[in-house]
């Protein structure tokens, strides 16, 4: 039986900060930093590029544009290209759209 980690640390600064994933809303890249947003409008500037964290995240969490990898657990609602999570509008690029369909529509009542 294999216990899932449901947490991570970043360093930001001189600083090693917890994370718990399920606290994570998204993630926006910034070339090779990415920008960490968390609950209690909160974010963190780490130093890693999109493409390395993104194998390193839980299953929940998922690319839907060239910039933004989300927490599937957080959103709120999707309408269009675009998906709500707390008071933020992130737009969904088309060639990630249908694998996020996929995605929620496994979630469907």
């Amino acid at each position: 039986m294999t216990n899932q980690q449901n947490f991570t640390f970043i360093k930001t600064g001189r600083k090693l900060i917890k994370l718990n994933f399920e606290d994570i809303l998204f993630v926006k890249g910034l070339g090779n930093y990415v920008e960490i947003f968390v609950k209690n409008n909160k974010k963190f500037v780490y130093y890693k590029t999109l493409k390395d964290l993104i194998d390193k995240l839980p299953d929940e969490f998922m690319r839907v544009h060239n910039s933004y990898i989300i927490n599937l657990k957080n959103i709120q609602h999707i309408e269009d290209n675009h998906l709500i999570i707390e008071e933020h509008k992130i737009t969904v690029a088309k060639s990630y759209k249908e694998c996020l369909i996929n995605c929620i529509e496994k979630l469907l009542l």
